[in-house]
């Protein structure tokens, strides 16, 4: 009963995702704003029916990105409020990944960040002339978004596991999903980076999601 339901719940996260993505390529605003809020709503269902104990942090974060994505469906009028909600569900995702790593010395930390301030930096330099009032933000944001690829990616290393690799893969494609989100409002807007920013979205969420609901089978 219990696999039936969860087959059930991930068919309809699919079948949301697919309608947001379609509504988007077709520009169906109405169809939209009823497929984006169930992406997080069926993802969250999906990890409560697969695991014996829901991890509050995971839950909660999964609740602040659901506020993410309905304030950015108005992403002109409370894009901040967004980045808001999506930095609380980051910064939630940093401290469950954190805990899955023993102690790390500074420079292994800092080997592994180099990639993720190099993406950084070179994002912050095609976007800097039109973030204006939105500099400190957005460079805060991208810090913290930053952090959670690395310490996935430290966890990953550390223990390469399948769930590991799930884990360090959705906050990596996260990163790219905000970056490609940061380009298409920042630097040159397309129906393509429209799209893009859905399709790796989802697939990040999904991988997180997968993660978590195999670490609480240990």
């Amino acid at each position: 009963m219990k696999a039936t339901k969860t087959a059930l719940i991930s068919i309809l996260f699919l079948l949301v995702s697919i309608m947001d993505i379609y509504a988007i390529l077709v520009g169906n605003r109405e169809l939209e704003m009823i497929a984006k809020p169930l992406i997080t709503t069926s993802l969250a269902a999906l990890y409560l029916l697969s695991v014996k104990k829901p991890n509050f942090w995971y839950v909660s974060a999964v609740f602040f990105c659901f506020w993410g994505d309905v304030l950015l469906l108005f992403l002109d009028k409370f894009f901040v409020l967004g980045l808001a909600s999506f930095l609380l569900a980051h910064i939630l995702y940093i401290g469950i990944s954190s805990k899955f790593l023993p102690k790390i010395g500074i420079p292994r930390i800092l080997v592994h960040s180099i990639p993720f301030i190099i993406i950084l930096v070179a994002l912050l330099y095609m976007i800097y002339p039109n973030l204006e009032d939105l500099l400190i933000p957005v460079i805060v944001y991208g810090i913290v978004i930053s952090v959670f690829g690395v310490v996935t990616f430290l966890v990953y290393t550390n223990q390469k596991t399948t769930e590991n690799l799930w884990l360090f893969l959705g906050a990596l494609i996260f990163i790219l999903s905000d970056s490609v989100l940061a380009l298409n409002k920042f630097y040159e807007a397309s129906e393509i980076l429209g799209i893009s920013i859905m399709i790796t979205y989802v697939v990040a969420q999904y991988l997180i999601c997968k993660a978590m609901i195999e670490k609480d089978q240990y």
